[in-house]
């Protein structure tokens, strides 16, 4: 849970001209969904994005514990990286250096809040 909040957090605080729109929003006691639409400044290219992704949740106890993202990697990359995100996106190559690079901005985000007292330590 500490990964999803500090995702959230990190989008929220650092992506340029964010917007945010969710529906289709459902949950039990133990599974819940949502579709959302984020719009936004990417940082490395200053292209315009717009992903679309529906997330899955697993619940217990009241908390989320799970938390699962779906959307469409290609067309995210080929807003992101105009032509090299056209001509590369579909492979397994460059699908694997996106999320590399996400999981070390995430965990280099984590490291810096922790320092300076953030939201995301447990209590």
């Amino acid at each position: 849970a500490a990964k999803v909040k500090a995702m959230w957090k990190m989008l929220c605080l650092q992506a340029k001209d964010f917007s945010l729109e969710y529906y289709k929003v459902e949950a039990d006691a133990e599974y819940g969904s949502c579709h959302w639409k984020a719009s936004y400044t990417f940082s490395k290219t200053g292209r315009k994005v717009v992903n679309r992704v529906k997330s899955h949740f697993k619940f217990h106890e009241g908390k989320m514990i799970e938390h699962m993202d779906d959307f469409d990697l290609y067309s995210w990359s080929r807003q992101a990286f105009g032509a090299g995100g056209w001509i590369l996106g579909w492979s397994s190559f460059l699908k694997n250096k996106i999320r590399s690079a996400a999981k070390a901005n995430l965990e280099k985000f984590i490291a810096k809040d922790s320092l300076s007292g953030g939201v995301l330590q447990n209590k």
